[in-house]
């Protein structure tokens, strides 16, 4: 059996201001919140991995799992000429090319991934990590365990706009032969053992 633990990583300064994330740092409350996760996380797990992202290598770090394995499958979606902007800038600029991009799961207009291409990504990663034994721990984005959960519950993609993921939320999914099982989700820091 897999026992597998997606957290999401602390507050940015892009995650406070809505926008599309670049590879900003943990802000201050981020830092600090994430040490809470110390406690929380639990015994030491099998695996440690990390998106390759500076806002997850330091919320792994703040939550005492030492340096994790950096696994460019748990990136956030590439984002593209948006990163680093506001979803209300984009929306002034062109309203449209944004609800093409909520709307159409081919569509790309920053350039970036699609959402179906980066659901490809992530369900091909969740596959992976399927095929492995113990408790792993994986420090990623809100887009990844929402992607992930996609995939675990075969749901139509579309489910992915109805999923909210909170900064250090604890996310759990076991595997049985193949077969993934959402057990929590969304889980805040306080609550997440």
């Amino acid at each position: 059996m897999r026992r597998l633990l997606l957290v999401r990583h602390g507050s940015t300064s892009a995650t406070r201001a809505s926008a599309f994330p670049s590879d900003e740092r943990l802000d201050e409350r981020g830092r600090a919140a994430a040490g809470a996760l110390a406690g929380v996380l639990g015994q030491p797990p099998v695996d440690v991995l990390s998106s390759p992202s500076a806002r997850c290598r330091e919320t792994a770090a703040a939550a005492g799992m030492g340096e994790p394995a950096i696994d460019p499958g748990l990136a956030e979606c590439d984002f593209g000429s948006w990163s680093a902007r506001t979803l209300a800038e984009l929306h002034a600029e062109d309203g449209d090319a944004v609800a093409s991009w909520m709307t159409n799961p081919d569509a790309a207009p920053h350039g970036g991934e699609s959402l179906a291409r980066f659901a490809r990504r992530v369900a091909g990663w969740l596959d992976r990590q399927a095929g492995l034994k113990g408790r792993g721990v994986a420090f990623t984005h809100g887009g990844v365990v929402k992607a992930a959960l996609v995939h675990a519950l075969g749901a139509p993609l579309a489910a992915f706009w109805r999923i909210d993921v909170t900064p250090l939320a604890v996310t759990e999914l076991h595997c049985h032969d193949g077969r993934w099982t959402l057990v929590r989700i969304n889980c805040p820091v306080g609550t997440a053992s």
